[in-house]
């Protein structure tokens, strides 16, 4: 199997670095060691690594020798220095030249793992949006919409209009019209854009587990949870996440996706941390809302709350 990722760790400990290699080892992530600054240099300048993990202290180059070098080299990669002589100072000075963050040694591998888990998570979903992107613009040229019927031209007027606003939108049409590539066409013409797009089908997985993928869920929230998970909404950050068909979600969910769009908080399933959220929510639906909430399937204050901005989708026998 090709790995999708690179991953270098730094140290002059060789043990250190055995161990975290040990450790971090996953299908899809290539990982490399370096016993000096120097080496891991000349590593890095051999082909760039998507992460690295060094040490602050070390003979020769220093880890803040190392981050100034490949930032330079790859302001894409994501440094995380460790250390065992930690002070304020340094861990200011180590955030100011743009390392991902500063631990300190002895740390708990549990939580080195849910870092570099969340730098991989953010990483893949970028080049997902890449990708994404590519698919839309082959599709709905934004450059040349002349070609399009006129209701889909009325369509990409309303999307470059509420594309820079943060606005919560809802799009509405039947199955197939292609309600994700008009959420993707706004991720990709806000100033989000370069910020994670998560996309997540409220109607494709069961109820009992949608909680956990919207929210996430802490280490031992339920059998099987073995270490802490972030959701959708947490991955997507301070990006887009689309919620489609989202007239398929339970009254429960939607009390909580109402109180996310209310405070924008949240608390993953099993923990009482309340985590903030800056995503921009876009949400779709084939259903008629309108008359869900008369007959109380669907809450009326949260289908005020998300149909702010509504974009209806002609289907496609009429464009």
């Amino acid at each position: 199997m090709n790995a999708l990722f690179r991953l270098l760790i730094i140290d002059n400990e060789e043990k250190m670095c055995r161990l975290l290699k040990t450790y971090l080892s996953r299908d899809g992530l290539s990982i490399e060691t370096a016993v000096s600054g120097e080496e891991g240099i000349a590593k890095f300048r051999e082909q760039p690594f998507d992460v690295v993990i060094t040490d602050l202290k070390m003979p020769g180059k220093s880890g803040l020798d190392v981050l100034k070098e490949i930032r330079m080299l790859s302001p894409d990669t994501d440094v995380i220095l460790m250390t065992a002589y930690a002070t304020a100072q340094t861990a200011v000075e180590a955030m100011k030249k743009g390392a991902y963050d500063y631990l300190i040694k002895p740390f708990d591998f549990e939580e080195i793992l849910l870092k570099i888990d969340h730098i991989l998570n953010q990483k893949k979903l970028l080049r997902e949006n890449i990708g994404l992107k590519e698919k839309l613009q082959s599709k709905y040229s934004f450059e040349n919409i002349v070609g399009l019927s006129g209701a889909m031209q009325d369509v990409f007027k309303l999307v470059k209009k509420v594309a820079d606003a943060d606005t919560t939108v809802l799009i509405r049409g039947e199955s197939g019209t292609g309600k994700e590539l008009i959420a993707i066409a706004i991720h990709q013409n806000s100033h989000r854009a370069a910020k994670p797009f998560v996309a997540i089908n409220c109607a494709a997985i069961p109820d009992n587990l949608l909680e956990s993928e919207l929210f996430g869920y802490t280490k031992g929230a339920f059998t099987g949870a073995n270490r802490r998970k972030p959701g959708r909404f947490e991955l997507a950050a301070d990006g887009t996440i689309f919620l489609d068909e989202i007239g398929d979600l339970s009254p429960a969910l939607q009390a909580k996706l109402l109180r996310v769009l209310q405070n924008k908080t949240f608390e993953p399933l099993g923990g009482t941390e309340t985590i903030q959220t800056q995503a921009r929510i876009i949400a779709a639906t084939n259903r008629d809302l309108e008359a869900a909430v008369k007959e109380g399937s669907f809450r009326e204050d949260l289908y005020y709350r998300v149909n702010v901005f509504p974009i209806f989708l002609p289907a496609l026998r009429d464009r």
